[in-house]
């Protein structure tokens, strides 16, 4: 087991870019976000993964206000695994050490389980859903044995969930593992999914090459309506509970409402913590924000 430790961050990291073995070099931090009103102020910076400086880390999730999971992969390994970043007692402990890898962890509602997505060593690099117990007290397995391709999902209740299914063209469907059944919905979508509550998901269409669209989704009716156009380029975003939309572009934090905003309007620049590309967010009940840099050069 691999045993870390991190500290707030400091400029000493910045100049850890990697490429070792092509592995994208991307980099994960924290703020604690506060907002008042319509404004929006970032404190305690943290950098989070130092142990990998060239290495990836990625898809953040929060199981608690204390635990951040990633998915990371050492130059030197052949696989990805998920660990466990507590961000209390600054250390991090590998979650899944298996011969196959594992991506997108995610905590299943109303459940002492996360699920994540393996590519499994079956000489045809099948990807499957799997939940696995937070204690780890078994090895987990399938949550729909036959969905294969999937790239992403999210929950949407402890029994709905989204899953992205890498096809040409990608597709969402929706599944619900209480029942097994799927439902195949649309097509050219975005790899970013958030919930909304009640069931309701938030996800990227790409409607061309061009013009991409954040829309919403009830998964009762599976009625879409059309939010906003999406950043140039963006695809990732988070979901707060006032309604407010965060997602980013090169090194800035933009926000909408459709309440307050008629467009994007810019809330934050990170650049000078060494944050040039983000990517990924993720947001904890507490008001951490994590965020995802790509600083490959």
């Amino acid at each position: 087991m691999r045993l870390y430790f991190f500290s707030l961050l400091c400029f000493c990291f910045f100049s850890l870019e990697g490429t070792a073995q092509n592995i994208p070099n991307t980099k994960v931090y924290t703020f604690k976000m506060v907002k008042t009103g319509n404004a929006f102020r970032f404190t305690n910076p943290r950098h989070l993964t130092g142990f990998n400086p060239d290495g990836y880390n990625n898809q953040p999730h929060f199981i608690n206000d204390e635990t951040l999971y990633l998915t990371v992969q050492f130059p030197d390994d052949a696989q990805t695994d998920i660990y466990a970043l507590n961000l209390r007692k600054k250390a991090i402990n590998r979650v899944t050490k298996t011969v196959e890898g594992e991506y997108s962890p995610t905590r299943i509602p109303r459940s002492s389980s996360f699920s994540a997505v393996r590519v499994e060593a079956d000489g045809q690099s099948t990807q499957r859903l799997w939940k696995f117990p937070i204690n780890r007290s078994n090895e987990g397995q399938p949550v729909f044995p036959d969905i294969k391709g999937i790239g992403y999902h999210q929950w949407l209740g402890p029994e709905k969930v989204a899953l992205f299914i890498v096809d040409t063209p990608n597709k969402m469907m929706i599944a619900n593992q209480e029942t097994g059944s799927a439902v195949e919905l649309l097509t050219n979508i975005g790899r970013g999914f958030q919930p909304m509550g009640n069931e309701k998901l938030a996800f990227i269409h790409k409607v061309t090459d061009e013009n991409w669209y954040i829309k919403e989704m009830d998964s009762y009716t599976y009625r879409f309506k059309e939010v906003v156009q999406t950043l140039p380029g963006s695809e990732d975003f988070i979901y707060l509970r006032d309604g407010t939309f965060l997602m980013g572009n090169g090194s800035k934090l933009y926000k909408y409402n459709k309440i307050f905003d008629k467009e994007w309007r810019q809330i934050a620049d990170f650049k000078y913590y060494g944050i040039k590309d983000i990517t990924r967010l993720a947001i904890s009940d507490n008001g951490t924000i994590a965020i995802v840099s790509r600083n490959q050069k």
